[in-house]
């Protein structure tokens, strides 16, 4: 949330006022993100002229700075009617120095790298190529940027909160004399997402102004502030086990801890947290909570929802590849839809940001020698195969150290096979998987964890992994063409397609563990397939399977990887609810990143615990050969651990507007949304409040039963209530049930995106308790 003030045009004296207004605000607000005083910070609020490139022909000196908000970066712009002059600190991603970017590539020289750098932005924003005059210039707009955007990312939600409101009540403030009056408090409850009544504006407005001047100053405001920012839920909880001179003792805590939030903790235990959390000096001496401390804990990791103990790699990652689910990627190359999209290397990077692990990759003929990846038989760009390998290259591996399978759906001819090969084995180096692990035939996958910053290459082999390890080589043969991008033809058109692709050797021999072959049925994969050879399968044939032949496709999917893609027809890149066909053990779903939806929620939800790595363990039951598991007839086993689930919503606080009318409020409402096997779907939600969106209310409880626990999740979606259109999604966010943690919690909130809401939260109280 940003809360910024236009430009109007002022007098000199006017313009002398300002600057000292500006300069006291930005001092205030530096402490507030806890960079008082710091150069960096100078440097950014001073600002300076950078050149923005977006192509050949435009590149034009623009002033960037940072406001005196020191969370919005101001720019210059030549457009009339420009409305886009800032953009938050919150929305940018990475900047990322050097010509990195597709635009900086094309359009500068060599020469400038040292000077050249690039914000890039969450979301589908394209990004900002700046160079800078020199190359310590360019160094000190990267290190600044990088040190505030770190600085805003790791305040606390209570120093959010502070950062936040201060701005909002300068902005609310007109006339700058850092007073507020009735009509301006009325303005500022609706930038914080309030429209109340007069008579309550002006009941909150005399309980502040004790000096009875008609405006508030000061400590008046600071009491104002108080009052608004009372949690009225939090003091009826901490009231409770307050039991010591109005204060929690360890005791109290440990009390608290073992009752509410039912942990298995000690007073050692509570003593650290007091330790930890505590913000006054003289309660922490004592071992005593205070209500800020006690705030200050429910909104930490240890007060949130998602288990801690789960934030990091907590799974057994020493079991064969095929006991994993995969985080997968559809078209990674599409930034938007698939007929008429832009394909670019940025979409890779934000795939693998997002720990996705199998990429696709489309390969075509290129017009000069050099194989390009686009969307076949539409009108989406081009890029080059080899810059993709490169892109692909340096991201892998920095948010997730774990194995990326490169999926290739290849219409190459020979020659450009061979350059496919040879920049794979070029670019990725000793990183690229040529041959089996160990010094004998495999007969199963390898370890998760022997695959360690490994690549992985999907496609079409020539001969079998038996000969190849034995080294008889293969001769040149055709193959049938997986050609997912066919999909959109029509029947005619793909007879007359139909032919058989001559396999390069040298792109042949880099597939080792993921061989794609056609399905047959699941007796001729069970007699025939070997562990290492994958089909793929159309999203309606996989949700057939998964209907109709449930059992058999989870005994298939215990040793063998299946892979499923999204249907031609879906030609905005929408996606399918990939719930049906994790609950059937399939490990590589396929989803198309590029596109904000519900289903890619659930995908986020489910690789969130395990340190974002990508991959999840399968439960027991989708690893056992024998396994008798059936997600749409269930019968007793193992799986069957019926839990009874009571979630209570009982507030949210920040809530963003969707629009910014300053007069448009939202009136939220919370669905909880439980996904996994049939038996377990289930959705309940609460009633609406009208024009709250930064403290809403409900106080509403909700139970559900669940029989499969460990393949179901759970999503808390916020919605802006509309009687007469679809509601708008205002955040939400999805955890796997074994990921929750019981109690009073907060929830965090993301965008449609994925992307966190800054301070925005649910406020709930969680008890998953044995059923019958």
């Amino acid at each position: 949330m940003e809360c910024i003030r236009k430009r109007p045009t002022r007098t000199k004296s006017e313009e002398l006022i300002y600057q000292a207004q500006s300069k006291n605000a930005a001092t205030v607000n530096g402490k507030l993100i806890g960079m008082e005083g710091d150069e960096d910070l100078s440097f950014l609020l001073m600002g300076g002229e950078l050149l923005k490139v977006r192509s050949n022909s435009w590149k034009k000196s623009r002033f960037f700075k940072l406001q005196e908000d020191c969370k919005t970066v101001w720019h210059e712009s030549h457009k009339s009617r420009r409305t886009d002059q800032t953009f938050s600190i919150d929305d940018i991603a990475e900047v990322r120095p050097g010509r990195r970017t597709e635009e900086l590539q094309k359009y500068t020289e060599e020469l400038a790298e040292d000077r050249c750098f690039s914000i890039i932005f969450k979301g589908r924003r394209k990004n900002l190529d700046l160079v800078a005059g020199t190359e310590e210039e360019a160094t000190k707009w990267v290190n600044s940027l990088e040190k505030v955007i770190n600085n805003v990312r790791n305040l606390n939600s209570q120093q959010q909160t502070e950062h936040w409101i201060f701005n909002c009540m300068r902005k609310a403030d007109q006339n700058s004399d850092n007073k507020m009056s009735l009509k301006e408090l009325k303005r500022f409850l609706l930038e914080i997402n309030i429209e109340v009544d007069d008579a309550y504006a002006e009941m909150l407005f005399e309980k502040c102004d004790k000096s009875k001047s008609g405006y508030l100053e000061g400590s008046e405001i600071e009491d104002f502030y108080k009052l608004l920012t009372s949690r009225e839920e939090i003091d009826v909880i901490y009231g409770k086990y307050a039991q010591t001179g109005g204060q929690m003792s360890a005791r109290d805590l440990l009390h608290f801890l073992l009752q509410e939030q039912r942990e298995s903790v000690s007073l050692e235990d509570a003593q650290k947290l007091i330790e930890k959390y505590e913000v006054d000096d003289i309660a922490k001496e004592k071992q005593h909570m205070t209500k800020d401390g006690f705030l200050m804990y429910l909104n930490q990791p240890e007060g949130m929802i998602l288990n801690p103990a789960h934030k990091d790699v907590y799974q057994d990652m020493t079991r064969p590849l095929s006991h994993y689910f995969i985080s997968s990627s559809h078209n990674t190359y599409l930034m938007e839809d698939q007929l008429k999209g832009p394909s670019s290397t940025e979409a890779y990077i934000r795939a693998l940001t997002k720990s996705c692990r199998c990429l696709e990759l489309d390969c075509w003929d290129g017009s000069e020698g050099e194989p390009v990846i686009y969307h076949g038989y539409t009108l989406t760009s081009k890029i080059l195969f080899k810059d993709v390998i490169k892109a692909i290259k340096e991201y892998a591996f920095k948010t997730s150290e774990y194995p990326v399978i490169l999926s290739l759906e290849n219409h190459c001819s020979m020659e450009q096979q061979k350059i496919m090969a040879e920049h794979l084995t070029s670019i990725l180096g000793d990183a690229l998987l040529t041959k089996p692990l160990g010094d004998q035939v495999p007969t199963t996958f390898p370890a998760l964890e022997e695959l360690k910053g490994r690549f992985l290459i999907k496609g079409k082999k020539l001969n079998s992994l038996e000969d190849a390890f034995a080294g008889n080589a293969a001769g040149e043969e055709t193959v049938s063409e997986d050609d997912e991008a066919a999909d959109i033809l029509t029947d005619e058109e793909k007879k007359e397609k139909e032919s058989k692709l001559k396999l390069a050797k040298e792109l042949s021999d880099l597939v080792i563990y993921c061989k794609s072959v056609h399905f047959h049925g699941f007796d001729h994969t069970r007699d025939n397939q070997a562990f290492y050879e994958m089909c793929s399968f159309k999203e309606s044939k996989a949700e057939k399977l998964a209907v109709d032949s449930a059992n058999e496709f989870i005994h298939h999917n215990v040793n063998k990887l299946s892979r499923v893609y999204p249907a031609g027809s879906r030609t905005d890149s929408s996606n399918y609810n990939p719930v049906p066909l994790w609950t059937a053990g399939c490990q590589i779903v396929a989803l198309n990143f590029q596109t904000p939806s519900a289903e890619m929620d659930l995908n986020q939800g489910l690789f969130l615990p395990n340190g974002k790595t990508g991959y999840i363990l399968k439960p027991a039951f989708l690893q056992d050969e024998a396994t008798e598991f059936d997600p749409i007839t269930l019968t007793r086993g193992p799986w069957l651990q019926h839990k009874t689930l009571h979630v209570m919503i009982i507030s949210a606080q920040q809530l963003p507007k969707l629009s910014k009318k300053e007069s448009s409020i939202v009136d939220p409402l919370v669905k909880v949304e439980i996904y996994g096997v049939q038996q377990d779907l289930a959705s309940k939600q609460t009633h609406h409040i009208d024009n709250n969106g930064f403290s809403p209310m409900w106080n509403e409880n909700f139970q559900f039963e669940i029989c499969v626990p460990e393949l179901a999740l759970v999503r808390f979606v916020v919605e802006d209530y509309d009687a007469v259109t679809q509601n708008d999604l205002i955040g939400q966010y999805t955890v796997p049930f074994s990921s929750l943690q019981n109690g009073y919690r907060h929830v965090p909130l993301l965008n449609n995106c994925g992307d966190f809401i800054p301070s925005a939260r649910l406020f709930v109280h969680i008890m998953a308790v044995d059923g019958d």
